[in-house]
């Protein structure tokens, strides 16, 4: 046996190291997000770093980033052995979009607990009553959660005195 087999992870170590199953692994090699490698006996074999890309791509998914842009990033890293520096600037590109992110989800956390736990049946007094549909001039969607936190407090600010 080779040294680099002894280093390396069989599928199902891989899968199971991974928190994935077998058909997982292989999807991801298929879509070009990791690379295994083949023994003489047609084997296939992981190298231990790939554990590394396994974790970013299921947790990238996790928060909602798309497939093409997880690949995207891993196809900006060098070939072998990835320094932390060369780590922490593929990151970069997501840190604008994951801040986003996380402020969004804390808009719904707050406001939806409020909403849906308040039980006050007032439309008079609901902070997320949309009286004459104002926010709809913003644009479509959840605007109360999906705008920029100045849109937000424009809209709360013309909660007010009936503008939108």
């Amino acid at each position: 046996m080779s040294s680099r087999i002894a280093k390396d992870l069989s599928v199902g170590q891989m899968a199971e190291r991974a928190g994935v199953a077998v058909s997982t692994l292989h999807f991801y090699e298929a879509e070009g997000l990791i690379q295994s490698w083949r023994t003489a006996a047609n084997h296939r074999r992981y190298d231990r770093r790939e554990l590394r890309r396994v974790a970013i791509i299921r947790t990238a998914q996790a928060v909602g980033v798309p497939l093409a842009e997880i690949k995207a990033m891993l196809d900006s890293l060098p070939d072998g052995r990835i320094t932390a520096d060369e780590w922490r600037k593929a990151a970069d590109v997501w840190a604008a979009q994951l801040d986003e992110k996380i402020a969004t989800l804390q808009s719904l956390r707050s406001q939806m607990g409020a909403c849906i736990g308040c039980g006050c049946l007032s439309m008079e007094h609901c902070p997320l009553y949309n009286a004459d549909d104002r926010m709809g001039a913003r644009g479509a969607g959840p605007r109360r959660w999906v705008g920029s936190a100045e849109e937000v407090a424009e809209m709360d600010a013309g909660a007010d005195d009936g503008t939108p």
